[in-house]
């Protein structure tokens, strides 16, 4: 009974004191590990800003976690991005990029257009210089706008009337324009046949579809006996009585608007390709 007392008596004095001293020393060793943790980088603002959360935590200020903004800044303030930031960064240079990209391609297809332009102009010069040669100016023209240069020829230059056969005498034309072209052979050429709105039955013809047809792939056939024209560039229209350029109330415009068009059509233009660039007048 003795001996069972005394145990009971060292047990009620036992102390367990030392375990607030030994918890304040883990404390401070943790604290200490983490600064010089932070020490250990190169990163002077870091270390700063970590010696000022620790202040703020042993005097009662905001925890360690409420100055991630801190950092935040910091990072700001010493030139590393963040993740916001590098995002942003690498969209803003894509986005520089698919800008150079566009103005070069921009670049690039101005010049082809400057190109074509001259190649166009040239081609005009040389063909008025021919009509003014052979006093044709009464039977072709030439027209060059946005979308081609159009090469108007006169029905009385190249057929009988009511008749779809190239005569004999307009095969020079047709062999010089032909002669012409070859030298700009990157083009697609469409040639189209208009007649007037007088209706024509005949045993050839059953309306004017038909006679625009034959005298536009006839033609065209005449055009193509220069073994330089390549024929998959080449295209025959019908267009009948449907894209008059002047009045079919008086002859003189029935004469206008009976007519073969060559249309050199534009590589590069802004708009659609038409049949005719000339705004119909109602008959």
């Amino acid at each position: 009974m003795a001996k069972k007392a005394r145990a009971e008596h060292h047990e009620e004095h036992a102390d367990e004191s030392w375990l607030l001293p030994y918890s304040d020393l883990m404390t401070l060793l943790l604290a200490l590990f983490i600064v010089l943790y932070a020490m250990s980088s190169a990163n002077v603002s870091k270390f700063e800003a970590m010696a000022e959360a620790f202040d703020s935590v042993f005097h009662g200020g905001k925890s360690v976690m409420d100055h991630t903004s801190t950092t935040d800044a910091s990072k700001k303030q010493d030139g590393t991005k963040t993740e916001s930031q590098q995002k942003q960064s690498i969209q803003q240079m894509a986005q520089q990029a698919e800008a150079r990209k566009k103005d070069s391609a921009n670049e690039s297809l101005a010049k082809l257009k400057q190109k074509e332009q001259e190649d166009l102009t040239k081609l005009q010069k040389q063909l008025d210089s021919y009509i003014a040669k052979n006093g044709l100016n009464s039977q072709l023209d030439t027209n060059l706008n946005q979308s081609q240069l159009l090469i108007t020829i006169s029905d009385k230059a190249l057929f009988a009337s009511g008749d779809a056969v190239v005569k004999p005498s307009s095969r020079t034309l047709a062999a010089s324009i032909a002669n012409i072209l070859k030298n700009f052979p990157g083009y697609n050429i469409q040639v189209i046949g208009h007649t007037d709105n007088v209706p024509i039955l005949n045993s050839q013809f059953k309306s004017n579809w038909d006679l625009s047809s034959s005298r536009a792939n006839n033609f065209m056939q005449v055009l193509l006996k220069n073994p330089n024209l390549d024929p998959v560039r080449f295209t025959s229209i019908a267009a009948g009585e449907y894209h008059p350029v002047a009045s079919n109330a008086t002859e003189a415009g029935r004469a206008q608007n009976r007519r073969v068009e060559v249309s050199i059509i534009r590589n590069y233009q802004d708009g659609t390709n038409t049949i005719s660039t000339t705004n119909p007048t109602s008959p």
